[in-house]
């Protein structure tokens, strides 16, 4: 059975992420940076120089995702790790996509509904 480590990321998929970031800056206390994605920008939320999480448009890549907070697990293994789900009642929502070279990542729901993300080096 694959392993995980403890979240690596979180993320907030949504349709208008530009006022979602504004609302987190003011609400946590977290800072925004602009993420070019060609043609319309995400926001990495920081607080001084460490990257604390993503807030993301609903489109491109991320189009279909749900608009709640998702953790991202390190697997050992996506592609068993989505076998697994699947075995076990879960369902993959995003197919495996690529956030550079190395590092691969599928979104999944498990059996209860609960949306999270694997992600894996390759």
């Amino acid at each position: 059975m694959p392993k995980t480590k403890s979240p690596l990321w979180i993320d907030l998929t949504v349709e208008h992420a530009e006022n979602i970031q504004d609302f987190y800056t003011r609400v946590a206390g977290w800072e925004s940076k602009a993420v070019d994605m060609g043609g319309y920008e995400d926001y990495a939320m920081t607080e001084g120089e460490e990257v604390l999480a993503g807030i993301c448009h609903a489109r491109g890549v991320n189009a279909g995702i749900p608009p709640v907070w998702i953790p991202y697990f390190e697997v050992r293994s996506l592609e068993k790790s989505l076998q697994t789900c699947q075995e076990c009642g879960g369902i993959v929502i995003c197919p495996p996509r690529s956030m550079d070279p190395k590092r691969h990542y599928a979104v999944i729901r498990d059996p209860s509904g609960a949306v999270c993300a694997i992600w894996a080096y390759q």
